[in-house]
C-alpha cells in the first residue's frame, strides 16, 4: 500500500494501523514534508509532492503497489483562504493517483467529506445520494472527487473506494484546518484550561466522529468485497450530530469548572451552516457493515483521559 499525506491527521493515524495489520514494509508512506516521528521512520518513507504524477508512478511501479490511499488535500478553512491552490492540490493530485492507478491497476481509496454537501441538502437524515451543491472550494472539490472516481470506476474498472468522512476528533494529532476542528479544541483547551472559546455558535449541529471509528471504517471499506458496493466512492459515515453545548455537557462530567464562552467566526459559521445537521449512514452499513463504538460520552472520556497523560 502506498498512502499520500501519511503525515497528517488521518494519515498518522492510518499509516501506523496499516503497518501493524500487513507489516511496516508493506505499507509506504509519503507527504510532501518530512516529519521526524513514527510515520517517517517505523516503515518506508518518501517525499512526495502528488501534483507530480511520474514520481507518484515510479514509487507506485519500485514497490509494486496494489492499493494506493490517497489523503493529501488541503481542508475547508485553509482551502477558502487560497481556493485556486486547493484546486490545484485536491484535483491535480486527485487525478495524477487515479491515472496512477489504472495503469498499474492499483484498487484507489480516497475519502469525500460532509463538505461535499451544500445548503440545498436536506438537513436531517441526509440521503446517501442527494441534492449537494456546496459552497465551498473544498466542498466543490469533493463532489468532483466523488464523480471522477465513479468515471474511473465506470470506465476504467479502476476498484474506486470512499468514504464521507464526518468531523474528526483526534488526541494524537493537532487540528489541520477544519471547520469541524473546534470539537478538538474544546477537549485539549478543556484538559489545559478549563475553558474554550468557540468560533461555531451554540445550537450548530454537526456530524462527528471519534479517529478511531474512522480508521475501522477505512480498513473495512478497504477489504470489502468489492461486488458488495453500490455507493463505493461516497458512503455517508458518522457516529454522533452535536453541537458546542453537547460537547461542553460531555466534558463537564469529567471536568466540572470548565466554562464555555463564543465568539463566532462568521465565516467558519457559514461553511458550518451549509452542511447537514445529520446524515443516514445505511448505506454504508449495509454495503460493508460500518458500525461505530464511540459515542459523546465513550469518545470524551478517551479524548480527555490522553490529553490528561491516564490513557495507556
Amino acid at each position: 500500500m502506498l498512502i499520500t499525506g501519511a503525515a497528517g491527521q488521518i494519515g498518522s493515524e492510518l499509516t501506523l494501523k496499516l503497518r501493524k495489520r500487513y507489516g511496516e514494509k508493506n505499507v509506504i508512506a509519503t507527504d510532501i514534508k518530512y516529519e521526524d516521528d513514527e510515520v517517517a521512520q517505523a516503515g518506508p518513507f518518501h517525499i512526495l509532492d502528488v501534483t507530480d504524477g511520474e514520481k507518484l508512478s515510479e514509487l507506485v511501479r519500485d514497490y509494486q503497489v496494489d492499493t494506493i490511499i490517497h489523503l493529501a488535500a488541503l481542508l475547508s478553512v485553509n482551502a477558502e483562504t487560497q481556493p485556486l491552490n486547493a484546486w490545484n492540490l485536491n484535483m491535480g493530485g486527485l487525478m495524477n493517483g487515479l491515472e496512477v492507478a489504472r495503469e498499474h491497476s492499483c484498487k484507489f481509496f480516497t475519502p469525500s467529506s460532509i463538505g461535499a454537501f451544500g445548503p440545498s441538502t436536506v438537513k436531517q437524515e441526509t440521503p446517501q445520494v442527494t441534492t449537494q451543491r456546496p459552497t465551498t472550494m473544498y466542498g466543490v472539490s469533493k463532489v468532483a472527487s466523488e464523480l471522477l472516481c465513479d468515471y474511473y470506476h465506470e470506465r476504467f474498472d479502476v476498484d474506486t473506494r470512499g468514504l464521507r468522512y464526518p468531523g474528526l476528533i483526534s488526541y494524537l494529532t493537532p487540528p489541520g484546518g477544519g471547520t469541524t476542528d473546534y470539537a478538538i479544541e474544546m477537549i485539549d483547551k478543556a484538559v489545559k484550561d478549563q475553558q474554550y472559546t468557540s468560533y461555531i455558535a451554540a445550537g450548530t449541529f454537526l456530524d462527528m466522529m471519534y479517529m478511531p471509528d474512522a480508521i475501522t471504517a477505512t480498513i473495512d471499506l478497504l477489504e470489502a468485497d468489492s461486488a458488495r458496493l453500490k455507493n463505493r466512492n461516497a458512503y455517508n459515515i458518522t457516529a454522533m450530530s452535536i453541537d458546542p453545548e453537547m460537547l461542553a455537557a460531555a466534558i463537564r462530567s469529567h471536568i466540572p469548572d470548565f466554562t464555555l464562552h463564543y465568539n463566532v467566526d462568521p465565516h467558519r459559521q457559514s461553511i458550518a451552516e451549509s452542511w447537514p445537521d445529520h446524515i443516514d449512514t445505511s448505506a454504508a452499513k449495509a454495503e460493508f457493515g460500518f458500525r461505530p463504538q464511540y459515542d459523546l460520552e465513550r469518545m470524551t472520556a478517551d479524548m480527555i483521559d490522553n490529553l490528561d497523560g491516564k490513557g495507556e
